[in-house]
């Protein structure tokens, strides 16, 4: 079930507090639930005590149980000022031209006041007719324009003082204004002003009186010090009786004395108190007067047309007379009841009894149904602050929400992300620890393969060193020339030989001890030259026939090696050469002995 629309309206008085519990019903008009009234006996020093006292009192009692508060204050305790804007300003920059004049006018100290204020547009039109040249008359109708700012300003702790009792009490302080205020707001929403005239509303309270003129869409709102309390101390005064007691009294026998030749009352008691309150009154009426001259002269209002009476000090009988006979326009109670409508567990007697009071209630009460002429807010700054702290609070906690949904968020895809990666680095890991061995093989296997290869490159080395021999001697059969044979083909190595000789060189020089013929030297090859584990050097021995010179075999068969892959044919002893002297009887052959350097030498 929806909750219910309630709004509790205080008006805290001189020396009264007022409540009434409001309800509005989807699609109908506001319906008062509840009211109360009482007495206050204020204290000077600190009248929150009594309103403290008070106000609990009457929440146990009467059972309000609305939660918003919508509160009103004397207007004797405000400060309230109506400025015209310079011309053309308008809405641009009103606040710092009101700001000044309050800084100018309000005898406080601006940071100890709450202060607002209410830009109200006025036009007229002005008739004037003007001569021309020839004569002739022109008239002229000019349609003006311009802005008044209404200011009320009210002392902090005058307002701090009720509204942390409310606050404490679990309530919620929705608007804070002045009763002079209300009451025209009242009287606006109400139907009793209409927007084509100017009323006077006088407010007549106890302490004092809230006078407001309502001249079509303007405001003028004035506090003056004389009320229902005036008459009571001049009543005690006369009498020498006290407040409670000359209240009582005025009460009892108190009536506004008429004007004019009239018969006096045959009570004396009530003879001299309608006396006093004539004169109280009169005194009233000065102060109404010069309002209304105030207005009409300084800015430039209309006189009123009607005057609307409310408040307690206005139910003394033949009030409306007086004022009648004074300011000769027609006078009325202010009734805003036909705003409303009253439920039926609401005492109606009880209600009448105080019906003129209850007038800013009820103009509070409008705030939550229509747009009101005055809308002024005195919130203190504290409330201020901590219904603007409230307002954001929604959006903190969803920041914060969404601040909490953005980190889960983020340390999900954070622990989705990491859990990513580990099964990224696990496969990773197992494909490595899967290469490794892979390659931990493949290195077993090279080292197989190596020394596999190894022993085939031996072997082919030794394969390959067998058919060199064959290869060497097949080629160099072919590059022997025709005219030469060999009878000794072996291998030599220069370093070996010398090694065998004890670091001297072979006896013969280069060719050992083969220093003779062939078959002189074959006697002696195997024991000059030791086992050779290299081959450098072919020895070479054999027979020519000489023909035209010594030198003819070394050339032919010089030029026939540059042609072979074998042997070396540079020109720096790749092949030296030596004659055996001739043996008598071999007919023109010519022993020789021949040592051929190899291009890569021959292992054994």
């Amino acid at each position: 079930m929806a909750k219910e629309n309630t709004v509790l309206t205080i008006d805290v008085g001189g020396d009264n507090l007022k409540m009434a519990e409001f309800a509005f019903p989807a699609g109908g008009a506001i319906e008062l639930r509840a009211f109360a009234f009482r007495k206050l006996e204020m204290e000077e020093e600190n009248p929150g005590i009594a309103f403290a006292h008070a106000y609990r009192e009457m929440i146990a009692e009467n059972g309000f149980t609305a939660k918003r508060v919508r509160l009103s204050l004397s207007g004797q305790s405000s400060f309230s000022r109506l400025s015209k804007l310079p011309p053309l300003m308008g809405g641009k920059g009103a606040s710092r031209i009101v700001e000044f004049e309050a800084r100018q006018t309000v005898p406080y100290p601006m940071n100890e006041v709450v202060w607002d204020y209410q830009l109200i547009r006025h036009t007229w039109e002005e008739h004037r007719v003007e001569t021309q040249e020839d004569g002739s008359t022109l008239e002229i109708d000019d349609t003006h324009e311009e802005y008044e700012a209404l200011f009320v300003a009210v002392k902090n702790d005058q307002i701090t003082c009720y509204t942390d009792v409310i606050q404490d009490s679990g309530k919620d302080i929705v608007s804070v204004e002045i009763a002079p205020v209300a009451l025209f707001n009242a009287a606006k929403g109400g139907g009793q002003c209409r927007d084509d005239e100017c009323v006077l509303l006088l407010n007549i309270g106890g302490q004092g009186s809230n006078l407001m003129i309502a001249d079509h869409n303007r405001a003028f709102i004035r506090s003056i010090p004389i009320a229902g309390d005036s008459i009571t101390h001049q009543v005690a005064k006369e009498f020498g009786i006290g407040f409670a007691e000359a209240e009582e009294l005025k009460h009892r026998h108190g009536f506004v004395a008429l004007g004019g030749a009239y018969e006096e009352p045959e009570s004396e008691v009530a003879a001299t108190i309608s006396k006093i309150a004539r004169n109280v009154m009169t005194r009233l009426h000065g102060e109404v007067s010069r309002s209304i001259n105030v207005w009409r002269a300084q800015h430039g209002g209309n006189a009123p047309t009607r005057v609307l009476l409310s408040g307690g000090g206005s139910t003394m009988l033949y009030i409306t007379d007086f004022f009648h006979e004074k300011l000769r326009v027609p006078v009325a109670y202010l009734n805003t009841f036909g705003a409303i409508q009253i439920a039926p567990a609401v005492d109606k007697e009880a209600l009448q009894a105080v019906a003129p009071m209850f007038q800013e209630l009820i103009g509070m009460s409008l705030r939550d149904v229509t747009q009101c002429p005055i809308d002024i807010s005195l919130i203190p700054r504290s409330i201020r602050k901590q219904k603007e702290l409230n307002r954001k609070k929604p959006y903190f906690y969803i920041s914060a929400f969404s601040l909490i949904v953005c980190l889960l968020i983020f340390s999900v895809g954070v622990h989705k992300r990491l859990n990513f990666d580990k099964s990224r680095v696990e496969r990773v890991r197992v494909r490595v620890d899967e290469t490794t061995r892979k390659m931990d093989e493949v290195n077993r296997l090279m080292s197989s393969f190596n020394v596999a290869k190894g022993r085939y490159d031996e072997a082919m080395a030794f394969l390959k060193s067998r058919s060199v021999w064959t290869d060497m001697l097949t080629e160099l059969q072919s590059l022997i020339p025709d005219k030469m044979w060999l009878t000794t083909v072996e291998g030599y190595d220069e370093n070996a030989a010398a090694a065998a000789s004890g670091g001297e060189a072979a006896p013969g020089g280069p060719f050992g001890p083969f220093g003779g013929p062939p078959e002189a030297n074959a006697d002696v090859s195997d024991t000059a030259i030791p086992d050779l584990t290299e081959v450098q050097q072919l020895r070479l021995v054999g027979y020519t026939m000489v023909i035209d010179g010594n030198d003819l075999l070394e050339t032919k068969f010089r030029n026939k090696l540059k042609t072979s892959k074998f042997f070396s044919s540079e020109e720096d002893g790749s092949v030296q050469l030596k004659y055996v002297p001739d043996k008598p009887g071999l007919f023109n052959l010519t022993s020789f002995e021949m040592l051929v350097k190899l291009k890569e030498p021959i292992k054994k």
